[in-house]
C-alpha cells in the first residue's frame, strides 16, 4: 500500500539523521465526555483541532494475521487521573483516532487518521491499557446477508 507524505517527512525519513520527530496524536472522543486530544511528547503540541496534552503512551501495532481482525495495544501512564476518569464515566463505546505527524509542522498529518473503537481498558495505579479496533466483526458477517434457498428462490434451482 503506498502512501504520499510530505516532502518534510520524507526527507526525515530518508537522512541518515534527523532532528526531526514523529509523533502520534490520539484523540478520544464520545458524546457524553469533552475530547481528549493525547500525545506521545513532553510538551503541549498546538494544531488546528486543539492543543494535543502530553502523555507518555506506547502504541503496539498488531500482527498481520488472516483470520482476525487486527486490534492495537495502546498503553498511556496513568499520571493524570483525567482520562481514567473520563473512561469510567463514558456509557457506551468510545471513539479513537491515531494520526502520525511531524513536531515541526503538527497540522500535517503523514499517516492517518486511524479511527477505531475502544473495545475494551483496563487500568492500575500506573497504566491504562486500552485495546481498540473495529467494533464490528466483519470477518464473522455472512455475505451476502440473506441466503437463497429453493422455497424463496425456486427460479435459481431448476
Amino acid at each position: 500500500m503506498s502512501r504520499e507524505v510530505s516532502p518534510n517527512a520524507l526527507r526525515a525519513m530518508l537522512a541518515q539523521e534527523t532532528a526531526e520527530v514523529f509523533l502520534v496524536g490520539v484523540t478520544i472522543s464520545h458524546p457524553a465526555i469533552p475530547t481528549q486530544y493525547l500525545v506521545n511528547n513532553n510538551a503541549v503540541v498546538h494544531r488546528a483541532v486543539g492543543d494535543f496534552l502530553p502523555a507518555p503512551m506506547r502504541i503496539t501495532l498488531p500482527a498481520q494475521v488472516d483470520d482476525q481482525i487486527p486490534q492495537v495495544q495502546i498503553v498511556i501512564d496513568n499520571v493524570d487521573r483525567e482520562v481514567l476518569r473520563l473512561i469510567r464515566t463514558v456509557s457506551g463505546v468510545p471513539q479513537v483516532t491515531l494520526e502520525v505527524f511531524l513536531a515541526s509542522s503538527p497540522d500535517t498529518v503523514e499517516a492517518g487518521p486511524f479511527n477505531f473503537s475502544l473495545i475494551s481498558a483496563v487500568y492500575d495505579v500506573l497504566t491504562i491499557t486500552g485495546t481498540i479496533g473495529y467494533q464490528d466483526d466483519v470477518l464473522n458477517q455472512t455475505v451476502p446477508a440473506q441466503t437463497f434457498t429453493p422455497p424463496d428462490s425456486p427460479g435459481l434451482f431448476l
